[in-house]
């Protein structure tokens, strides 16, 4: 399993709406190459539809592939749709990922984590766990705790939680060293500009300029 972080990085509406379209091409992508894609959190923009940044989940054979390929600076050339008389037409977004690791390279001890069962809660109609599937997991020594209910294997949500929580301990540790420059804290107030890695053009969001 793997984690793709989507952030407008603190830039206007523009790029909100930007990280909006790159999730609908990754999800016609993922789809395509039969990679379950789910997202697990999403941080909404100023305008409905958008999004400040988006956590998605993937999983497949195929999820590594597409997740690196999209990691890095996405340009999406388009006038503005908001301030149609802006001059700027460039904008930027930033894409990270945060994979699973291997038991024995991880930071996280079995033993210092608990898991509960619960029952999931919220929105969602026929998406939302009808059992006891959902799961809440707490780093003992840190005294972090999460709640996943993305899944409807029981299975499946713990080892999203692993990685939801080792992503929180990354980023906890990372904010306590001054001048740390870690990538998944860094995600959301840089974008290298000058070094895309995917162009889009256009409102249709196309990857080839028409």
């Amino acid at each position: 399993m793997i984690l793709l972080q989507l952030s407008s990085s603190q830039g206007p509406a523009e790029c909100e709406l930007a990280v909006a379209k790159a999730l609908g091409q990754l999800v016609r992508e993922a789809k395509a190459h039969d990679i379950a894609l789910e997202v697990v959190e999403q941080l909404s923009g100023s305008h409905a539809g958008t999004y400040c940044s988006l956590l998605l989940a993937l999983e497949g054979e195929q999820a590594e592939a597409l997740a690196q390929r999209w990691s890095g600076t996405l340009k999406w050339v388009c006038q503005s749709p908001y301030r149609p008389r802006h001059e700027r037409k460039n904008w930027f977004i930033g894409i990270s990922l945060f994979s699973d690791l291997p038991a024995k390279q991880r930071q996280i001890k079995v033993d210092d984590l608990r898991f509960e069962s619960c029952r999931a809660s919220g929105p969602g109609g026929q998406h939302v766990n009808k059992t006891d599937s959902a799961v809440r997991a707490t780093h003992l020594p840190s005294g972090i705790s999460l709640k996943v209910q993305t899944h409807r294997s029981q299975q499946a949500n713990k080892q999203l939680a692993v990685l939801l929580m080792e992503k929180k301990l990354f980023e906890q540790a990372a904010q306590s060293e001054e001048g740390n420059r870690a990538q998944r804290r860094m995600a959301h107030h840089s974008v290298e500009r000058g070094n895309a890695q995917l162009v889009f053009y256009g409102m249709k969001f196309d990857s080839v300029k028409t």
